[in-house]
């Protein structure tokens, strides 16, 4: 069996991401029971969970094709009051208290608010576009102690950033009770601190983020973008932590290179551990979460409807979220059963919600990051500083609104040779790749999560005040 057993490993690690045989595979115990009973046995049940349900069939099967016959398998919790198993049945060296330590993620160079109780490493679909990210949180929050203990996420909003990041701050709270573990978002950290200031009880601020936090989990990092007092005493913050190997997970829309008027000594901090992205999720794994939340919601929907919203739903997760609930709050209120024609219904109705974006809301956004006023967009100023807002504006409405470029002109009182001149400006120097190529996708993301809402487009991200 210990022949067999190295022979099935050494298959899984050809078939399996090396993360993720490290993170699933590498702890296994393999043992013999009663009737030529192959035993799996897991570090804890949580483990035994998520091997089983991702690659429990593909160990099943390489075993079996490996030894040449077909071999039961039991899967199990490996716990203290487990029988110790023979040496010659022991293919692992298992700890004294007989608990199988989970393993160390391979090293990389590269307070606040509530968790929620769903967001948990149980109840996140694990797919392609997430399992590294996945995976690496785990292993952060599951080791005691490590020397890689940063982790910087970054994805599109709604794809589970916040989800990972607090399944972080649940798992180990569970695990190691000891720990305070602070959850704040960047904007939380900015007003806490200003109030601190205010109230002259920074040394408490100082303190509490210095000495008594073991876990930080700081959201939207790239709120942080021109806010230069806050970025000098983060960073001073983040030393602290570090120096004491404290566990910190950033996540942002961003990576850290791409966050404009951010700081070198903040971006080196938030790049020098881990970094992870998560993709947009595939069908497949669309469905997967809509099968989840139906069953944990015991709604009663067929496979039909569900596999229609996977199909159309296709922008983030909670876009997902919003069409299963629509769905079934939409049957629940007309009395009618869930079928494909309510689905069609509620897939219409959340892709007319988003309001289209207005040139308004684009010179809101822009005079907020540049710093300039409406009116000067639209005076007659040559100046560099005010010319290039200008020709961003414009080059922004012309991609996000169906203007055409006369009235693009004439809302900026520019001629219409003018404003195509700012076209080609602009997409000549996004071309290049440079710094101003990323000014101009950071601005256009906040347009598009922002849907046209002129107030929080320009005051979400981008005030001209400084903290």
């Amino acid at each position: 069996m210990k022949k067999i057993w190295k022979n099935v490993k050494d298959q899984l690690k050809q078939e399996i991401p090396e993360h993720s045989y490290t993170m699933w595979v590498a702890p296994l115990v393999a043992g013999e029971g009663e009737e030529n009973e192959v035993v799996l046995f897991c570090p804890n049940a949580f483990f035994q969970r998520r091997v089983m349900d991702h690659y429990g069939r593909m160990i099943e099967k390489t075993l079996c094709r490996v030894a040449g016959r077909t071999l039961p398998v039991k899967w199990q919790v490996l716990a203290s009051s487990a029988p110790p198993l023979s040496p010659d049945m022991a293919l692992h060296t298992v700890p004294s208290d007989g608990q199988i330590p989970l393993p160390k993620m391979a090293d990389h160079s590269h307070g606040g608010q509530f968790l929620r109780q769903d967001y948990t490493f149980d109840q996140f679909v694990v797919g392609k576009n997430s399992d590294f990210a996945y995976t690496a949180a785990l292993a952060l929050a599951a080791r005691q102690n490590g020397h890689q203990n940063a982790l910087y996420l970054h994805s599109k909003t709604g794809l589970g950033k916040s989800h990972l990041s607090q399944a972080v701050g649940h798992h180990i709270l569970e695990t190691f009770p000891g720990q305070r573990v602070y959850y704040v978002t960047a904007e939380d950290f900015m007003n806490e601190m200003t109030k601190s200031y205010r109230s002259q009880t920074l040394h408490q601020f100082k303190e509490k983020y210095r000495q008594k936090c073991d876990v930080l989990l700081l959201e939207d990092v790239h709120f942080l973008s021109g806010k230069n007092g806050t970025q000098e005493e983060l960073s001073n913050t983040l030393e602290s932590l570090m120096n004491a190997n404290k566990k910190i997970i950033y996540s942002s829309c961003y990576l850290p290179s791409e966050i404009p008027k951010l700081n070198d000594t903040l971006k080196s901090r938030f790049s020098c551990g881990l970094i992870s992205k998560i993709d947009p999720p595939d069908y497949r794994v669309r469905l997967s979460i809509l099968k989840q939340w139906a069953k944990i919601g015991s709604y009663q929907v067929s496979d039909e409807v569900l596999e229609y919203l996977a199909s159309e739903l296709t922008n983030d997760v909670r876009q997902l979220k919003s069409g299963l609930i629509g769905v079934m709050a939409r049957a629940s209120l007309l009395g009618t059963t869930v079928d494909l024609e309510l689905g069609r219904c509620v897939v219409a109705d959340i892709a007319s919600v988003r309001q289209s974006i207005t040139l308004d809301a684009i010179k809101h956004l822009v005079c907020r990051y540049y710093n300039v006023s409406m009116a000067d967009l639209t005076s007659r100023s040559r100046r560099q500083t005010i010319v290039r807002p200008r020709q961003v504006a414009m080059y922004l409405s012309r991609r996000y609104t169906a203007h055409s470029l006369q009235t693009i002109g004439k809302s900026f009182n520019r001629y219409h040779a003018t404003t195509l001149h700012a076209m080609k400006v602009v997409k000549n120097e996004i071309r290049e790749n440079g710094p101003f190529q990323k000014q101009v996708a950071f601005l256009s993301d906040r347009l598009e999560r922002t849907s046209g809402q002129a107030d929080s487009a320009s005051a979400e991200d981008m005030p001209d005040t400084e903290a």
